[in-house]
């Protein structure tokens, strides 16, 4: 945050700014510029060759370098969401509410505007490709935040708790317009590939567009294709003179391992370098080279920087040390009139990128809109230079690693302390610690006490910082649960306030932990809450534990089972306690809720009633008011098709929400295997319903002329209790005693597949048929 000039200056740039937007929008479209915001996960300022960098090649970040205006003191937070969120609203972290990765702190406050909102807003295409990390349920996805078009994953990598089950970066399943779609190749590949294809698709339909590339790479896991990790290998060893030598103390096997792990995240950079180049092809060939706007950073410091090569600077991700938050920023626009490519000292900051768009390309934004970044416009125009008093503060929430429970007091409690405040070349850190970087430029020693007035004057203007932003710190955005735009709602443990769990390595390895979701109830009514410990993409059962996972460059570990057998939650004032059966995939309650803001916890508990953890996925979906559910009996040919089994789980799902009871099943033409009873009964049992009638057709027109593929295996790894279908009740008996049983004009009878049975019962019974 920028603590530079007096309120009646910043109301004065505000208007000018404001005019300029409103001005604009009757502008050509045709002539207005398109921008490219091209963001990178944890890599640092350091791993770039045009920073000196030993071991990395990376030509066409160095070619955006030549032809860029870079700001050399440029930063950002020292954790990706805090900087996401400050980069979308050009807002403070601590004002936003996006300040940590995970533990509840992620949500992006709705009263601030977005980035994709100001250029939607502005008559712009806007689309995202790759990370959002600033909420992955309504209102705060990006579809909900401005983002017409959006290709992205949940929370904070590739693999975190909120992804699609075992997601390796390869072949993924990403969220398309709020629809899962699996999409084919590497997960860099791929984010570029589709942002082209949409740049293109806009720049042929005319329309000026908005597009924010964010890959996933180089963040852990370090998965890549092998074709990029030999030419790193060979420049390592070249080049391991010239390295930090953090790991040369360390065993051998712990050296192997740490230089493994940096020629993949070495690696991963230059796969990104080359789809940089792919990019730029695409700007020249489509003619959008000249009048596109790209700007190019990271998202904080170097996870590796610190232990091979930081560009002389220390600390890196998630430190307060210069290494943690100063980061590349080049942008590059050919026809704007900007000042000629090179450096541009200063201090500047991800804050200040939106107001400068705004001001630089007039776009439209509510008088209400306040940003806490500074507008670099004169500076990128040549008219003027950053300005030379300026202070930044920079804080954000803490991982709170160690906590199990959701508490008052934790670690993730942002805390005066915890800042760093920047101003020329000093540096305080955690108010109790001075550098001057012209002459420590590794800040190794304190100067604190031979320079008591900067420190005085820094300490002066964290406090007025503070001030700003202490009232809400505490503030916790809720989850919108039951309204029609995310219906149903799945909570994961990711968003547990101030408890960390965020990784599907950490949902394998099964961590005994739990915590409260903060949820906002949209409309009265009843709720079904379902609650398990594994995603239903898995296919496990809450009491089982998860095998070792070969994936396409790697191995996920395997994980232990839990002895669960009951389930309880706790809502508002609300708590409820259920039983679990051994070969159930989830808990499930159903109970009215008050609209409005309330607390979320879940628990699971053993056979002694002892707690074991949270769930870590909840489910929660507002149930459609219906006075009669609608009575069906399904008849199907279950072994001919996997259909019929789908139709059989969709009758149950409509069950649980209350909108269907299912009477009977019906299995019609003679099956060759003499399992489709079974299979049904599996299904049946599966759901909870293992007591329903079946009946078998004994003596079908025809017998199916082929062997199942699938009843079988349903029959002997599911439970089912009615054995061949040669047992099973007839058909033609069951039909009678539940029709029998019903009132007039009651029942709906769902066919799949041949009509051996209805056709039976309605040649015998048609009386019963046409008054049931």
């Amino acid at each position: 945050m920028a603590v530079p000039c007096s309120p009646v200056l910043a109301v004065v740039c505000w208007v000018a700014v404001s005019v300029v937007a409103w001005s604009a929008e009757r502008s050509n479209p045709a002539q207005r510029p398109n921008v490219i915001i091209l963001i990178t996960d944890d890599q640092g300022y350091g791993d770039l060759s045009c920073h000196g960098n030993p071991v990395l090649k990376t030509p066409h970040l160095d070619r955006l370098h030549d032809e860029a205006i870079r700001f050399t003191d440029f930063h950002v937070a020292p954790m990706c969401t805090p900087t996401r969120g400050q980069l979308m609203t050009g807002v403070d972290a601590l004002r936003n509410g996006a300040m940590n990765v995970s533990s509840g702190r992620t949500l992006l406050r709705r009263e601030f505007l977005t980035m994709g909102e100001v250029f939607a807003n502005s008559g712009y295409a806007t689309g995202l490709f790759g990370k959002w990390h600033l909420g992955d349920n309504y209102p705060y996805r990006p579809q909900d935040r401005g983002f017409q078009e959006s290709i992205w994953y949940p929370s904070s990598h590739i693999g975190s708790v909120p992804d699609a089950w075992e997601n390796d970066y390869f072949d993924d399943i990403y969220c398309h317009n709020g629809r899962p779609r699996q999409f084919e190749g590497y997960t860099t590949d791929v984010f570029f590939r589709e942002a082209i294809r949409w740049m293109g698709e806009q720049a042929k339909a005319g329309r000026p567009f908005f597009c924010y590339l964010a890959t996933a790479a180089p963040h852990a896991p370090h998965f890549v294709p092998e074709r990029y990790r030999e030419a790193i290998r060979k420049a390592l060893d070249t080049a391991r003179p010239q390295l930090l030598n953090a790991a040369t103390g360390s065993p051998q096997a712990d050296r192997a391992a740490f230089e493994n792990e940096l020629v993949r995240f070495l690696a991963m950079i230059a796969n990104i370098d080359e789809n940089v180049g792919h990019l730029e092809e695409f700007l020249a060939t489509s003619g959008l080279r000249e009048n596109t706007l790209l700007i190019f950073l990271t998202d904080n410091g170097s996870t590796f920087g610190p232990r091979y090569f930081n560009a002389g600077m220390k600390g890196g991700k998630t430190t307060l040390w210069e290494g943690g938050h100063r980061v590349p920023c080049f942008i590059r626009w050919p026809k704007g009139g900007l000042r000629p490519p090179g450096d541009v000292p200063g201090l500047t900051e991800v804050q200040d990128i939106l107001p400068t768009l705004v001001d630089l390309l007039g776009l439209a934004v509510p008088p209400t809109a306040r940003f806490d970044g500074i507008s670099l416009a004169p500076v990128l125009r040549g008219e003027s230079s950053v300005p030379e008093d300026r202070v930044l503060v920079i804080n954000y929430s803490r991982m709170p690693i160690k906590a199990n429970h959701s508490t008052t007091n934790s670690d993730a409690v942002p805390r005066r302390e915890g800042a760093a405040v920047l101003w020329k070349r000093w540096r305080l850190l955690e108010d109790g610690a001075l550098y001057n970087l012209d002459d420590d430029p590794l800040q190794e020693r304190n100067a604190i006490e031979q320079h008591p007035n900067v420190a005085a004057r820094m300490r002066a203007a964290l406090d007025a910082w503070w001030a700003g932003v202490e009232p809400r710190i505490n503030e916790f955005q809720a989850v919108i649960v039951g309204d029609p735009a995310e219906n149903p709602t799945r909570l994961t443990a990711c968003e547990w306030a101030d408890v960390f769990l965020d990784q599907q390595a950490q949902v394998r390895r099964g961590e005994r932990k739990s915590g409260l979701w903060h949820i906002e109830v949209a409309t009265p009514g009843d709720y079904a809450l379902t609650l398990s410990r594994w995603p239903y993409a898995s296919g496990l059962k809450l009491t089982e534990g998860v095998a070792e996972t070969p994936v396409t460059d790697g191995v996920f570990k395997a994980g232990e089972a839990w002895p669960i057998a009951a389930a309880r939650i706790r809502i508002g004032g609300t708590e409820r306690t259920t039983g679990v059966t051994s070969d159930a995939i989830a808990a499930r309650f159903v109970l009215p809720l008050e609209a409005g803001r309330t607390t979320l916890e879940t628990m699971f508990l053993d056979a002694d009633g002892q707690e074991i953890a949270g769930a870590y996925y909840v489910t929660v979906e507002r149930l459609r008011r219906t006075e009669k559910p609608t009575k069906v009996i399904l008849d199907t040919d279950m072994s001919g098709d996997c259909d019929d089994a789908g139709a059989l789980a969709l009758l149950h799902a409509l069950t649980d929400r209350g909108e269907c009871e299912i009477l009977a099943t019906v299995v019609n033409r003679k099956d060759k295997t003499n399992t489709s009873a079974a299979a049904v009964d599996a299904i049946n049992t599966y759901y909870g319903r293992g007591n329903l009638p079946i009946g078998a057709d004994k003596i079908g027109p025809t017998d199916l002329q082929r062997t199942s593929a699938y009843a079988a295996v349903l029959r002997d790894e599911f439970e089912s209790d009615i054995g061949p279908d040669d047992r099973a009740p007839d058909a033609l008996t069951i039909y009678r005693q539940i029709l029998d049983s019903q009132p007039d004009g009651s029942v709906t009878i769902c066919s799949v597949g041949a009509l051996s049975n209805l056709a039976a019962l309605c040649r015998r019974e048609p009386e019963l048929v046409r008054k049931k």
